[in-house]
């Protein structure tokens, strides 16, 4: 498991003064690309790793200053996809549980196999209690989707 330990800022809030409902995405993906670096990730690959689909379930308000952490795992990982489950954190309460896929792609934008040494990374770590993946509701309650036209393996 990988943890990013964050605060609110200004800009990642609504009119109201909670987190914008985007903003979480952001936190997942920065948290997603600190983690692959740790595997070996070189930014300039960033490119070819479009999101196939997101998911998020609010629990609780984030406000301004609020600090938190964003737990990441990897709940699955196949050939050319790799689902990461992500939970946020504050002040010992589960704000938001979430899950994104993300399919490496070839030059022509189809699926391709990941890099051996970032799946072998991500196949062996990555999983811990407290995560999305976890049971707790993750597939529950107010969520987004996105897609970007890939199918994984």
């Amino acid at each position: 498991m990988h943890v990013d330990h964050q605060h609110v800022v200004w800009a990642d809030t609504d009119a109201g003064g909670r987190i914008h409902w985007s903003v979480v995405f952001r936190w997942a993906e920065a948290a997603e690309h600190t983690y692959l670096r740790t595997l070996g990730w070189q930014p300039e690959e960033a490119r070819s790793y479009p999101r196939r689909s997101t998911r998020a379930t609010y629990h609780r308000p984030l406000r301004f200053g609020q600090r938190f952490e964003l737990r990441l795992g990897v709940e699955r990982v196949g050939t050319s996809s790799v689902t990461f489950v992500w939970t946020v954190v504050s002040e010992g309460e589960t704000c938001v549980t979430g899950r994104h896929t993300v399919v490496h792609i070839d030059g022509a934008g189809r699926p391709a196999p990941w890099p051996d040494h970032l799946r072998a990374g991500l196949a062996g770590g990555g999983r811990g209690a407290g995560l999305a993946g976890d049971g707790r509701g993750a597939g529950s309650g107010a969520q987004a989707r996105t897609g970007q036209g890939t199918s994984p393996e």
